[in-house]
């Protein structure tokens, strides 16, 4: 009879030896890669970390998306919004921070300061903030030449591995050792504190719970961590109370409310505290009654800890409510218990990671400070306090008396503390809280020095400005300018069959001929109404061939946009696809840079009226291998010369000029109400807008007058966005309108009313800009429906005539507003609409709609743009 075989059992002393040798496994192949990158060069590191910060930025959603799934806690746009901050503004404050070698020297006094990396660095991750973090920290390493080995939180493990691998190939492509970057596979409190007190681990970066972050400290290493953020914020009786409502809501829904910096308070003063309190309900935030804030006491807080229960943090208002045994809305932003103590005998005064806050009555700052202070000293000593005033003396009382890390003035805590968007402060998803909270550090995470820095993080807007060509010619026969045009002499000629055969090409050609002394050109006319990839390609092959010193697009959007391209890859070869379709948060804050100066001219003549090219950064690019449009957008994209000339659109289709005029249209009105609109940009939004309701239809019945009028309007709409950018209603439009070839004007026209009504209401999410400090957005509908002159007796009511006046229009011109119209199929648009509203949510123009749209709600409105919603109503 054969023997049976017994598994081994091993010993709790037999596993804690497995799991140190492998832990301790780790750390010898992390110091090999330390000393195979001791001798990189600041290039070689800048390459690897940009690398990364692109990787991290591609890979935002999917992340963002695994990380929910996997930990139940946040937002799926939030956290896309924070692995893109992780990736872009982080990167952007290291891009040219040095850190190898000499960093600075000083003559005078004889001092030279050089850059060593510390070495093996632990990296402890929490389940609040994951992926990002891992991204954020990764970074921060490798800038200075140190590795990493991660021990995550056993709750986010899958997401934060995926995304260290993703890192971790991003930076090997790029020339990093593979081992600069690992992680621990099978988490365990065990293995995460055998990697603390490993002997070969020089320091420990810690993010987590206070009992992570205190063995961290008690580890014998030297510690970076943070500490809990109980903080309070101060709406004092100057402040703008729209605004510092709209900050507090936003702060508070942002990721729900898990970012370590949210406000868990706020203190009112007595005399606009009823005020605030309505404010807040506006924006659907529910106030627990006496019996309700007895078992969110019971529920909310782990009476052991005294701080949230695990199963609340990062759960919406409405999911908590539910744990709570409390009924409120299913809308429900945040929850507010109305509060007038601290400390245990007061557990909701503690902090909250979600999106519930305590509101106290204050009876005037004196006493608004005491109940800071209580606050503070209650769980959130040094991290962060906000104050909303407009009394500059009552800001700097208040920063001088908390012992807070953090004085964020007239801003959304959780956003500001982060630091670079809201203010100036060091962008960091590791915020110390110094000695007030137990830290080494006392600022965002990346300063050199042991004092505790209290920082006052004034709101600011970031700088703006408006660029457009060098030079704008209009006029009939403003083409004629190409017979004098200054240094240039060699004409490489974009355009399409279609074009050429009206002979338009041939005009050109023709005025070139006139030039005096060396002239020569060559015709490129294979531009597709879509232009692809393989279209770039071939003209940039051209191009090499022909090396021109000028380029003249003549023909629609397709042509002006291929010859965009076209000239950015021909002076700019190492440059990829992928690469310039990046999307971002702050075009001046990119991970990817484009060139400064072109030395090719571009000159673009529109031969329709509508895509505004001719003076805009954006061009539109097909993938050729997938099929997807991408958008390319970057002022090195600018042509230096647009030719507004009327003569190239007399002979225009009837349907064009239908089709090209609600294109200019749309982006008149998006431009208006975008969150890069400034007053510099509304002037040039509300003349065109006013020119295509004057003359669109004139120009559809045969009135050269006109037409010439909505040639100029969509040129004016054209530098209206290139500067404030669009909105939801252009990303809906090119995702639908490129899956189901559907002219781009007319899903403008779809999509313009529907959208309209949607931002038009008070938001679910709200909109994050520094600049757009409350929501406007009915209100600048309204604007313009005064403009066009309809009347009515309130904004709501004006925004309705608005949406009713674009519909008129559009059946004027023979334009049906619903997809259905145009043979997309129901079955197949229905099976598509769910992928189609991720990809118009990463649309570049998503990033600057009024309203924050949540991709379930693109969905809807996409449903709702099939079968024209709305419509026919009056």
């Amino acid at each position: 009879m054969a023997k049976v075989q017994q598994k081994q059992t091993l010993t709790e002393e037999e596993k804690n030896k497995q799991i140190y040798n492998m832990v301790d496994d780790l750390v010898k192949r992390s110091h090999v890669a330390l000393d195979k990158m001791a001798n990189f060069t600041q290039e070689q590191v800048d390459k690897i970390c940009e690398a990364i910060a692109t990787a991290g930025e591609q890979n935002a959603y999917p992340l963002a998306k695994m990380a929910v799934e996997e930990t139940q806690r946040g937002v799926v746009e939030d956290k896309t919004t924070k692995n893109m901050y992780a990736s872009e503004n982080i990167w952007n404050s290291l891009r040219h921070e040095k850190t190898v070698g000499v960093i600075e020297e000083d003559k005078e006094q004889g001092l030279i300061k050089i850059a060593e990396p510390k070495g093996v660095i632990a990296g402890v991750t929490p389940v609040t903030n994951p992926t990002s973090t891992v991204i954020f920290k990764t970074m921060l390493a490798l800038k200075t030449r140190n590795t990493i080995i991660f021990g995550f939180h056993p709750q986010a493990q899958k997401c934060c591995v995926e995304t260290a691998k993703i890192l971790q190939k991003a930076a090997v492509e790029a020339g990093a050792p593979k081992d600069a970057i690992q992680w621990i596979s099978e988490p365990s409190l065990t293995a995460t504190n055998d990697l603390m007190t490993n002997p070969g681990v020089q320091t420990i970066l810690a993010t987590g719970g206070p009992g992570m972050v205190k063995a961290a400290y008690s580890s014998g290493k030297p510690a970076i961590g943070v500490g809990p953020g109980n903080g309070p914020s101060y709406i004092e009786k100057s402040a703008n109370i729209d605004r510092a409502v709209y900050d507090i809501v936003l702060s508070k829904t942002f990721d729900n409310g898990m970012v370590c910096a949210s406000e868990n308070s706020v203190v009112v003063d007595d005399e606009i505290y009823d005020r605030v309190k309505e404010e807040f309900k506006n924006w659907n935030c529910y106030f627990l009654n006496k019996e309700e804030i007895k078992k969110f006491e019971k529920h909310f807080i782990d009476p052991k800890r005294g701080t949230v229960a695990g199963p609340v943090a990062g759960k919406s208002a409405y999911e908590i409510a539910k744990l709570c045994g409390v009924d409120v809305p299913h809308n429900t932003k945040v929850i507010i218990a109305e509060y007038e103590g601290v400390g245990r005998d007061f557990p909701l005064s503690a902090e909250k990671l979600s999106p519930v806050f305590t509101l106290y009555r204050a009876k005037n700052y004196e006493d608004a400070f005491r109940i800071c202070t209580d606050l503070l000293n209650y769980g959130g000593r040094g991290h962060t306090a906000g104050i909303h005033s407009n009394d500059d003396a009552i800001i700097r009382k208040f920063a001088m008396k908390m012992d807070a890390c953090r004085i964020l003035v007239n801003s959304p805590a959780a956003l500001g503390g982060i630091g670079d968007l809201y203010n100036n402060m060091l962008p960091s998803l590791t915020l110390g809280t110094g000695s007030y909270g137990a830290n080494t550090f006392s600022h965002n995470i990346g300063a050199r020095d042991l004092l505790n820095i209290k920082t006052v993080a004034m709101r600011r807007d970031n700088m703006q400005w408006v660029k457009v060509p060098a030079k704008t010619y209009f006029e009939h026969n403003a083409a004629n300018y190409l017979r004098h045009m200054p240094d240039v002499h060699r004409f490489f000629i974009v355009t399409d069959e279609g074009v050429a055969a009206q002979g338009f090409a041939d005009e050109i050609t023709a005025i070139i001929s006139k030039r005096r002394g060396n002239k020569e050109y060559e015709v490129f006319k294979a531009v597709t109404l879509d232009p692809t990839t393989d279209v770039i390609k071939d003209g940039v092959h051209r191009m090499n061939i022909f090396k021109p010193d000028v380029i003249v697009a003549i023909g629609g959007g397709s042509v002006m946009d291929a010859a965009k391209a076209m000239r950015l890859f021909y002076e700019n070869p190492e440059m990829t696809f992928e690469e310039a379709y990046q999307k971002f948060l702050d075009i001046r804050k990119r991970v990817v840079r484009f060139p400064k100066a072109n030395n090719v001219k571009l000159v673009c003549i529109p031969t329709t009226s509508g895509t505004g090219s001719e003076v805009s950064p954006v061009a539109i690019i097909k993938d050729a291998e997938t099929g997807i449009k991408h958008t390319l957008c970057d002022y090195a994209l600018n042509p230096d010369v647009s030719i507004v000339d009327d003569q190239f659109v007399e002979e225009l289709p009837k349907r064009l000029i239908a089709w090209s005029g609600f294109e200019a249209l749309g982006h008149a009105i998006e431009s208006y109400v975008s969150t890069m609109a400034t007053d510099f940009t509304r002037g040039w939004s509300l003349e065109a807008i006013k020119t295509i309701f004057d003359n669109l239809k004139a120009s559809y019945d045969g009135d050269m007058e006109a037409r010439k009028r909505m040639h100029d309007a969509a040129t004016i709409a054209g530098m209206a966005y290139s500067n404030a950018f669009l909105g939801l209603e252009h990303s809906i439009a090119h995702t639908v309108g490129s899956t189901f070839d559907i002219p781009s004007g007319v899903s403008d026209a779809i999509a313009l009313p529907q959208v309209i009504r949607f931002n038009s209401k008070r938001p679910e999410k709200l909109a994050m800009w520094p600049h757009y400090s409350v929501y406007r957005a009915q209100k600048d509908y309204a604007n313009i429906a005064r403009a066009l002159g309809l009347t009515g007796k309130n904004d709501e009511e004006l925004v309705k005539k608005l949406v009713q006046k674009i519909i008129d229009l559009a059946h004027s011109v023979g334009i049906k507003l619903a997809f259905k119209e145009y043979g997309v199929d129901k079955m197949k648009f229905h099976s598509k609409v769910a992928d189609l509203a991720v990809e118009a949510y990463g649309d570049q123009n998503t990033v600057t709609n009024p309203v924050a749209p949540l991709i379930h709600q693109i969905g809807i409105l996409m449903e709702d743009c099939y079968e024209g919603k709305g419509i026919n109503e009056k």
